[in-house]
C-alpha cells in the first residue's frame, strides 16, 4: 500500500522534505522543468495535431526514470496503436519499462498501480473514456499518492472536453497544449522562475501548420 502523507506538518518539516523528482533533460526540461514524480498532468489537443506522437516521445524520456503503464482506453491494443508505436520506434525502449493496457477499467488499473513494484507513472488516454466523476478522480489521487497520473484529453474549441476534463485541467500540476505539432507549456507548478519553451513534435508539420495560419 502506498505511504500516505500526513494531513498536517510544520513549516520546518515541509522545508526539510526531499521530494522525488524527474530530472528531465533537453527539450523536455525546457517544456516542463523538473517536476515531482507524482501528482497530475494533463495534455490536451485536437485530433490530428500530434498529441499521440508527443505522448510517445514523452514516454521515451520518462522511461529513463520510471516504469510506465499506458492505459489506452480509447484505441486499445489495435492496429492504429501498433502503427504509432512502430513510427516512434517504441521497440527500442528498455525491456519491461512500458506496459500497454488494453482499455483496462479505471478501478482495475488503480488496483494494479497500488501493488508493490508497480509502474510509478500512469498515462490515461483519454480522460473522456474513463467515465469517472470528479469524486472518483479525487479518490484515485488519494489511492495513488506516489504515482504520476498523466491524462490525455480531447478539446472543445480550446478547452478540455467535458466537466471532468475541465476540473482535472484546473487541478493539474503540469498543463500542456498540443496544437499544430507543437506542445506548448500552459502551466508547470514545478517550474516557477524558469522560462519554459514550446516543444516541436514534428518540424515539417509544425512549419506548414503555423505558416498556413499566417496566410
Amino acid at each position: 500500500m502506498a505511504k500516505q502523507r500526513k494531513k498536517a506538518i510544520s513549516v520546518e518539516e515541509l522545508l526539510k522534505t526531499k521530494f522525488i523528482e524527474i530530472p528531465l533533460t533537453g527539450r523536455f526540461r525546457e517544456l516542463i522543468g523538473i517536476p515531482e514524480a507524482s501528482g497530475t498532468w494533463m495534455i490536451k489537443g485536437g485530433s490530428g495535431n500530434g498529441k499521440t506522437s508527443f505522448v510517445l516521445q514523452l514516454i521515451t524520456e520518462l522511461v529513463k526514470y520510471e516504469k510506465i503503464a499506458y492505459n489506452s482506453l480509447e484505441e486499445g491494443a489495435r492496429k492504429s496503436m501498433q502503427v504509432a508505436f512502430k513510427e516512434m520506434h517504441m521497440d527500442k525502449l528498455p525491456k519491461g519499462k512500458l506496459i500497454l493496457l488494453h482499455r483496462e477499467p479505471i478501478p482495475q488499473m488503480i488496483l494494479r498501480l497500488a501493488k508493490k513494484q508497480a509502474p510509478r507513472i500512469a498515462i490515461i488516454d483519454s480522460i473522456q473514456y474513463t467515465f469517472m466523476t470528479k469524486q472518483e478522480y479525487k479518490a484515485m489521487q488519494a489511492a495513488l499518492p506516489n504515482t504520476l497520473l498523466i491524462f490525455i484529453s480531447h478539446v472543445e474549441g480550446k478547452n478540455p472536453a467535458g466537466a471532468l476534463a475541465k476540473a482535472v485541467w484546473y487541478d493539474a500540476d503540469v498543463k500542456i497544449d498540443v496544437e499544430g505539432f507543437k506542445a506548448k507549456p500552459h502551466t508547470s507548478r514545478t517550474a516557477r522562475g524558469i522560462k519554459l519553451k514550446p516543444y516541436i513534435i514534428w518540424e515539417q508539420g509544425a512549419q506548414e501548420y503555423w505558416n498556413d495560419l499566417k496566410i
